[in-house]
């Protein structure tokens, strides 16, 4: 998958969901699989895990529902736990990506994320 890093200096890449494409921010201090807008629930088969505290960036923690979803990644459906915002925003984690080699090239406004060779 190629992404760009916008003129915020966000890496993001594109994600085909539900026929639209979607931006999604690849957060590298988000240690989870993702974090959803509202708005994709009905299509990500979404079924409740449990009520999770997330530790945020300023030290503030959270207590949020966490679901386990269906979701379309690198030209799969892979099975991913998810949180849920009113924003129409998609956070990435690193765990989703653990099977992945993510190169971010700030110069040159270009994101990688690679499946890694085992």
């Amino acid at each position: 998958m190629i992404g760009t890093v916008n003129k915020d200096g966000v890496p993001t890449i594109v994600l085909s969901i539900v026929s639209r494409n979607w931006t999604a921010v690849i957060d590298t201090g988000f240690n989870g699989d993702l974090e959803l807008p509202e708005t994709l629930r009905p299509f990500v088969n979404a079924r409740f895990l449990c009520r999770s505290h997330s530790l945020l960036a300023g030290g503030q923690v959270i207590e949020e529902d966490t679901y386990l979803v269906d979701f379309p990644f690198d030209g799969r459906t892979i099975a991913a736990e998810a949180t849920f915002v009113g924003t129409g925003d998609i956070l990435v984690g690193t765990h989703l990506l653990k099977e992945y080699r993510l190169e971010v090239d700030f110069p040159a406004a270009r994101v990688v994320v690679e499946k890694a060779e085992s």
